[in-house]
């Protein structure tokens, strides 16, 4: 009697990169590798916001074009060099190794969606992720290694058609797409995953972010986007969670669940004065 093979699903997760693999602004590290103080590179993200003169998340790419601090300072080296000073969270290799082969009955590809440059998102993850997971914004240099032009920024939008590409490249439906961000610049890829049936999973508590995300989860530890994972898409319970990490040999400790409210509360303003009449 021939033996069945057990179906396995398949499965896109697409994660950002700043401050959701790790716990630093690209453009932050840059700056300050090159010399350029933080509270510069912020007035500066700062205004292009007012201005509204890119995409959120596409700020970096932006300065590095056309900004002149940026374009006499920064060269494709700067760029690799900042990437091995990231400090990324714990265990993204694990989950990679994990979202592949360990959850029975299901199999996640694991990408990368971000506007940080694609050359310091390699230099943070190489021998972690492969380069071809990697998905940054994209520059060209000239013959000094200055940036010359922007071939693509993967920021708002962009982070959209770059997964909408891998959903074509991989033959997934529109349900079994997941995406975890932690911003403003998550905000279009995630309600383009929402609308589609598709899992979507906040890092932070960001007023913009988290009432999106189908669900949040906050740890320093980029093992635990699993936990939601295995909940909502494996349909485990906490039980066979905890037994899970048990496995790989690791400890759940704490594992708390908060629904947090965002108030402004200010004083009622007085009633407009009636005139009396005579």
């Amino acid at each position: 009697m021939q033996a069945t093979v057990p179906l396995v699903k398949q499965y896109l997760l697409a994660s950002d990169f700043d401050q959701t693999l790790s716990f630093n602004d690209s453009g932050l590290v840059l700056s300050e590798l090159v010399g350029i103080p933080a509270r510069v590179f912020e007035a500066k993200v700062a205004t292009l916001a007012i201005q509204n003169l890119v995409q959120q998340g596409g700020e970096l790419g932006y300065l590095l074009l056309h900004d002149p601090e940026y374009r006499c300072r920064v060269r494709r080296e700067h760029l690799v060099e900042a990437g091995k000073t990231v400090r990324l969270k714990k265990n993204i290799r694990r989950l990679s190794e994990l979202l592949a082969r360990a959850i029975p009955g299901h199999r996640f590809d694991f990408h990368v969606i971000s506007a940080a440059p694609q050359e310091v998102i390699e230099s943070a993850l190489k021998d972690i992720i492969p380069a071809d997971h990697i998905h940054g914004t994209q520059l060209h240099y000239d013959s000094s290694g200055q940036v010359d032009s922007i071939i693509r920024v993967n920021a708002g939008y962009g982070k959209v058609a770059v997964l909408d590409d891998l959903q074509r490249k991989f033959q997934v439906g529109p349900e079994r797409i997941l995406y975890v961000g932690d911003g403003g610049s998550d905000i279009h890829v995630m309600l383009h995953v929402n609308r589609r049936e598709g899992f979507t999973i906040a890092v932070s508590q960001s007023r913009h972010i988290a009432p999106i995300a189908k669900r949040t989860i906050l740890s320093d530890d980029a093992l635990s986007i699993i936990v939601p994972i295995l909940e909502e898409i494996a349909g485990w319970d906490a039980s066979a969670i905890r037994t899970f990490f048990e496995d790989q040999g690791l400890f759940i400790q704490e594992w708390d669940r908060v629904r947090a409210d965002w108030l402004t509360i200010t004083a009622q303003p007085s009633p407009a004065r009636t005139p009396v009449e005579q």
